[in-house]
């Protein structure tokens, strides 16, 4: 009867270990100047939360964006350098409701830098 049981928990734990793997959150990176272009794309890394992979994918942005800046700039501007140019991350994970979209925090983060326009 005991061995049974020590089954059942390892069959428990195989599930578990089994369905946090699935949890992974993994982060690829594609080329805007390359746009389509799959043999540009790299994996960057797994990271454990969502929370974590968008915060990574975030300051790809960020990194791009403050660096392109120039006093007086417009937000269009900055963000069609970006999206010419930038590098594109995105998350793949069995977690539907993880998602990232650089393109539009790259158009938010013009407009928080630069202003919008009159």
């Amino acid at each position: 009867m005991e061995s049974e049981m020590m089954v059942d928990e390892g069959e428990e734990t195989r599930r578990a270990k089994k369905s946090s793997k699935s949890k992974k959150y993994a982060v690829f990176v594609d080329d805007n100047f390359h746009f389509m272009d799959e043999s540009e794309r790299y994996k960057l890394g797994e990271y454990d939360t969502c929370e974590e992979a968008v915060a990574v994918c975030k300051k790809i942005v960020d990194d791009f964006l403050t660096t392109g800046y120039k006093e007086g700039m417009s937000y269009k501007e900055l963000y069609e350098g970006y999206t010419g140019f930038g590098e594109d991350p995105f998350i793949i994970s069995d977690d539907k409701s993880c998602f990232f979209s650089a393109w539009d925090y790259a158009k938010k983060r013009s407009v928080e830098l630069c202003g919008e326009e009159r």
